[in-house]
């Protein structure tokens, strides 16, 4: 009889063990329960590695921004700069049951998948290194290659007409901060044939292989003018490497701006740097936009690009940020008076934006003087000149192209007025002009189009094997037109079969898309596979011609266009267009957020972009009950 009872109390007991087991195998242990417990807003952040200078202040900012918020906790990862160990912590925050991720990876390209199944879950803000596609809540990180481009104006101001030697400490091989500060430095340097960038030196964003490197390189060659280091810490790399090997009177840029010891601004104010770009971690923003993501505040965009800054020894110690300080002291009561130079009302997508920015302003209490360009440049600079008079507190415009408005932003700049641009960019090198940019990715929607059609036609390949293209320009300079076409053609550049047969000027409107599409079907009609359209009212206009010719617009002829107006979804449910890329006309509200923001004393990104989405014929039905334009 005992024996039976042992055998029984061993068989509960193991009994009990194995359900201990099974109960921890689907319900991991969490150390964080007793800190978390009674919080609202958990957040995990996984971070590549705590090595890097910049990255122990990116996290600092992460967690001491979190404390301001009480309903707030953040748990930490350190991937240790391994891709593996940083997809095995995004799945144990997940485990932990985090409300919203906020990641900086490794690697883009690996960290993809597990970002990607993150997504489907809660919501993620990617931080520093952007992942492959869009499914991501939002991205806050520099323009890289804006830095890159910089540090080569600068290395151009330094050197002059004579020009000199550089050469260029990188970053980790591979890397889309390396790969893109290089693009942009090298594609300035081009600009000037008397500089060259005659060596390279790649240390993984890490001192002492830059000081490794480059003493090594300093022994077998002669030193350069200038090094261009792609952080501050292969700057101080380099200004240990030089004076081990003897070597003076060389000029050193570095990019971060980090204060404290052997930071970029400490190495300026010893005198030891030639400047340094401030380089945001966007961990406070993060931090920021995650409370707005979970408190599903609207108007959260897709992209922020932060704002960097050029420092030298003459301007260490400026801390003013010329877009925070205000020029017209307002009290509280007084209403922001707004000045906004629209292009015209050549589309349906324009009448949109323009309606969507007269309500915001209302609904804001801001006080909005509004013209209508006309399609004229001069116009809009005449209503600029005209709000400068008016001594309206801010600007804002959708340039009609991308050139000749120096002159009137360095008077609304003198006039201490700052200016917005809205929807579209323009192509001047001194960005302290205007204070930020909101709108879509226009290059990004060219390669949409091009992404979509790829993937279409190897479902529906033509007898042949060749795809013949005709393309629908809008307005000649304009940022849409320019880029729209460059990013098409970009994704298309590898794959020869593609080819684009015309491309011809429509200036953005339904009538002059349907007459330029008539005059092409009149000698091309029979060796016409594909249409891209620079916006649906051209394609919409263009679709009218095609019937007339006899062909079947979306079948005789696939149509990919770009806005995602209702009328193009009507116009897919018809079976006569096969996708549209959106691109947002609802910019008032973020417009408005963002002024509010300036004269609240906010420092603005330099870039602010719209999350939109590609609108293939099969999901029109579905997604039309859902348009707001």
């Amino acid at each position: 009889m005992k024996k039976i009872i042992k055998y029984l109390l061993w068989l509960s007991a193991l009994g009990m063990s194995l359900l201990l087991l099974w109960f921890l195998a689907i319900r991991p242990w969490n150390p964080y329960k007793n800190v978390t417990q009674g919080v609202n807003k958990l957040i995990g952040f996984s971070q590549a590695n705590l090595s890097e200078p910049w990255r122990i202040t990116m996290t600092e900012e992460v967690t001491q921004q979190a404390k301001k918020y009480p309903d707030m906790r953040v748990i930490v990862t350190d991937a240790v700069d391994s891709s593996d160990r940083q997809v095995e912590d995004v799945r144990r925050l997940l485990s932990y049951g985090v409300d919203l991720l906020i990641i900086s990876p490794t690697d883009s390209r690996a960290l993809t998948p597990i970002v990607t199944e993150a997504y489907q879950k809660i919501p993620v803000i990617v931080l520093d290194r952007a992942v492959e596609g869009y499914d991501y809540t939002l991205y806050i990180g520099p323009d890289n290659q804006l830095i890159g481009r910089e540090t080569g104006r600068y290395v151009s101001d330094l050197l002059g007409a004579q020009g000199g030697n550089v050469w260029e400490v990188q970053g980790r091989s591979g890397s889309p901060p390396t790969i893109d500060r290089s693009l942009g430095f090298r594609e300035e340097i081009q600009r000037h044939p008397a500089i060259k960038t005659v060596q390279t030196v790649t240390a993984d964003w890490l001192r002492d292989q830059a000081e490794d490197g480059l003493v090594s390189l300093f022994s077998k060659r002669p030193p350069p003018d200038i090094i261009v280091a792609q952080n501050d810490a292969m700057a101080y790399g380099a200004i240990l490497a030089a004076k081990k090997s003897g070597v003076r009177d060389i000029k050193i840029i570095g990019v971060d701006g980090l204060e404290g010891a052997n930071g970029g601004l400490d190495l300026l104010r010893r005198g030891l740097l030639a400047a340094t770009f401030i380089c945001p971690t966007g961990g406070k923003e993060a931090v920021n936009y995650a409370w707005d993501i979970l408190e599903k505040k609207p108007g959260i965009p897709k992209k922020i690009y932060l704002r960097i800054r050029k420092v030298t020894p003459d301007t260490v110690n400026i801390t003013t940020d010329p877009y925070v300080s205000l020029r017209h002291p307002r009290s509280n009561k007084e209403p922001i008076r707004l000045g906004f130079a629209q292009v015209g009302s050549e589309s349906r997508w324009r009448i949109t934006n323009t309606r969507s920015i007269k309500d915001a302003a209302k609904n804001a209490g801001i006080d909005l003087s509004f013209v209508d360009g006309q399609q004229k440049q001069e116009n809009q600079i005449a209503a600029i000149r005209s709000f400068i008079q008016q001594k309206v507190d801010i600007i804002a415009f959708s340039p009609i192209v991308e050139t000749g408005w120096e002159t009137v932003l360095r008077e609304a700049k003198a006039a201490g007025i700052p200016v917005i641009l809205s929807d579209r960019e323009v192509g001047i090198k001194d960005d302290t002009l205007w204070a930020t940019f909101i709108g879509s990715d226009f290059l990004e929607e060219g390669r949409r189009a091009a992404r979509w059609l790829l993937s279409y036609m190897k479902n529906h390949p033509t007898v042949d094997g060749q795809i013949n293209i005709v393309e629908l320009q809008g307005t000649v300079g304009s940022a849409p037109a320019i880029d729209r076409k460059r990013g098409f053609e970009m994704t298309l550049a590898s794959h020869p079969e593609y080819k684009i047969i015309r491309s011809e000027v429509a200036n953005f409107y339904f009538d002059e898309g349907k007459q330029v599409m008539r005059q092409i079907l009149a000698t091309e009609k029979n060796r016409i596979d594909v249409l891209f359209a620079h916006n649906d009212d051209m394609a919409l206009g263009a679709i009218e011609s095609i019937e007339a010719a006899g062909l079947k617009p979306g079948k005789d002829v696939v149509i990919v266009s770009v806005d995602a107006v209702k009328e193009a979804f009507q116009a897919m449910l018809a079976g006569k267009l096969n996708c549209t890329v959106e691109c947002t006309p609802l910019l008032g509200p973020q417009l408005m957020k963002v002024i509010q923001d300036y004269f609240d004393g906010k420092e603005l990104p330099t870039r602010i972009i719209t999350s939109e989405e590609v609108f293939p014929a099969q999901i029109a039905r579905s997604a039309l009950p859902r348009r707001k334009y």
